[in-house]
């Protein structure tokens, strides 16, 4: 709040020179002979004579402080990002069951993890493609957290055809951004298995990734050695079995090294954190902010008031509070 011309508060000194002049103004008498009649009744009249007053001063005070235009202001922001545009690429093949990331599965923490890593890129815009067997662009480049969040949310096995097509899975990434007009242009990769379908290569795909000025970075997740996988349909209910799942470490080394990104392995969840918070630190957002304030009036409801006071005090004035001379 606010008043645009403060130096109109200055007349509020008028309020108590007007009470102070009406207070001490005599009123008129009329002389009688006899007051004897008047000493059993209550005398409320010196009080009811000050109501008028007391609306003209209310009436002079709002008016005062129309005159000085008090305004509320709402403040706006305009924020201005050197944007990055990123797509998630994430395996939802059925390896990604394995519960070595205890007490949940790789899948569900890397879905965790992806929404942490949402939530810290002010500005960009994120998109998110699954991959299995073949690919699906999930979620396309938006700034909408909230919908990416609930999209990600929906990821689940059995959306795909089991498999891991990493090649069609980046050549989807791919596509998401091959259109973009951001400067810079990120893929995130994570994946736990080695290519063994899809129509695309992913090192074609990573050379396709490189002539768009894509960078990848590719995260390799599970544990070396034998894992805990969960065996649904046995009499006794879900049962483990300990399995080694291959990962392809030396495609997912050429992939970041051809386009400039970074390889990354995590073997547990606190790992793909720190890893999710190291790419946020190697691509930083920059952010230019401006603010702006729109005031609006408020006079209009003083007036009222001080119209109201005015129309009150006057009539009270001429009527039952009327002197005689």
């Amino acid at each position: 709040m606010r008043f645009a011309n403060p130096w109109f508060l200055c007349l509020l000194v008028l309020v108590p020179l007007l009470i102070f002049w009406n207070l001490r103004k005599r009123p008129a008498t009329i002389r009688y002979s006899d007051l004897s009649f008047l000493r059993t009744v209550r005398n409320r009249g010196k009080f009811l004579r000050t109501i008028p007053l007391v609306g003209y001063a209310l009436a002079l005070v709002f008016m005062t402080l129309a005159l000085a235009r008090p305004q509320k202001g709402r403040q706006f922001q305009e924020v201005e990002t050197k944007g990055i545009d990123i797509m998630i690429c994430l395996d939802i093949s059925g390896s990604m069951q394995a519960e070595d990331f205890s007490p949940r599965n790789r899948l569900y923490v890397a879905k965790e993890r992806a929404e942490e890593f949402v939530g810290q890129r002010k500005g960009d815009r994120i998109g998110l493609v699954v991959f299995a067997a073949a690919s699906l662009t999930q979620c396309p480049l938006t700034l909408d957290r909230n919908i990416l969040k609930k999209l990600l949310d929906r990821v689940s096995f059995g959306m795909l055809e089991d498999g891991t097509a990493i090649g069609m899975g980046l050549g989807s990434a791919i596509a998401g951004l091959v259109d973009s007009k951001a400067k810079d242009k990120v893929i995130i990769l994570l994946t736990d298995g080695v290519n063994n379908t899809g129509d695309i290569d992913p090192v074609t795909a990573a050379q396709t990734a490189a002539s768009f000025g894509i960078k990848v970075y590719t995260i390799g997740v599970g544990s070396k050695g034998k894992v805990p996988f969960p065996v649904s349909g046995s009499v006794f209910g879900k049962r483990y079995v300990q399995v080694n799942i291959d990962l392809d470490t030396e495609t997912l080394e050429q992939i970041a090294s051809l386009t400039g990104g970074r390889y990354f392995l995590a073997t547990d969840a606190k790992g793909l954190k720190s890893i999710y918070d190291e790419i946020d630190r190697m691509e930083p957002t920059t952010f230019k902010v401006r603010q702006y304030t729109v005031y609006s009036e408020r006079a209009g409801l003083l007036l009222l008031f001080a119209v109201l006071s005015l129309v009150f005090s006057g009539g009270l004035s001429a009527t039952v509070l009327r002197r005689m001379p």
